[in-house]
Formats: C-alpha cells, structure tokens, sequence
C-alpha cells in the first residue's frame, strides 16, 4: 500500500511559480513511475508530467504540450519525494493537481491540491 499526500498548492498571479511536493509512503517508491494530472471544473483529468526512475534518481520524462519549458519534474528516491515546479503559470493552469503512482497493474492517488492562477 502506498498513500501520496500532496502539498504546495494555493493562489498565485499569472506569470508566478509555485513548487508542488508529494511525500509517498512505503519501501518501494523507487520502483513507482510517478506522475502529476491535474483536473479542471467540467473537464477531464489530464496527464501533466511523468518520471521514471533510475537508480535512485530520476531518469527519463515527458510532459504534456501545454506545460512544456514551463514545468519541471522531479523525485528523490531517498525522501520518497516527488516535486512538479511551475512557472510562468497561466489561468488556464487553474485546477485540482494530484500525484500518481504506477507499479504494474497497481496504482494510487493523491487527494489533490488546489491551484489557482488568478490576478
């Protein structure tokens, strides 16, 4: 069982940066492919970004198109950590942003943190 608890969420001006963090539990975080989706009011939850591990750091990742040279993923895989900063944040980056872990057919979830861009 793995329990991801998000953190770092809240109001910020278009242009600004905020840093998402997500602690996980258990001893095997380093073998979780971790992601960040983000979910908008009346739209579907999307993929934001995704790592991969590699030894015990971040290895290989990818990104959606509308975030790309904006947001940056990474983990530690000795804090059990994985972070999502952002900058140069726009409106229509304004969702509910949740931390994803996938082993195999075994998945989990976060519970969400508010982001709101908003002058």
């Amino acid at each position: 069982q793995v329990q991801l608890v998000e953190s770092g969420g809240g109001l910020v001006q278009p242009g600004g940066s905020l840093r998402l963090s997500c602690a996980a539990s258990g001893s095997t975080f380093s073998s979780y492919v971790m992601s960040w989706y983000r979910q908008a009011p009346g739209k579907e939850r999307e993929l934001v970004a995704r790592i991969i591990s590699v030894g015990s750091v971040g290895g290989p990742t990818n990104y959606a198109d509308s975030v790309k040279g904006r947001f940056t993923i990474s983990r530690d895989n000795a804090k059990n950590t994985v972070n999502l900063q952002m900058n140069s944040l726009k409106p229509e980056d304004t969702a509910v942003y949740y931390c994803h872990a996938k082993r195999s057919w075994t998945e989990y979830w976060g519970q969400g943190t508010q982001v709101t861009v908003s002058s």
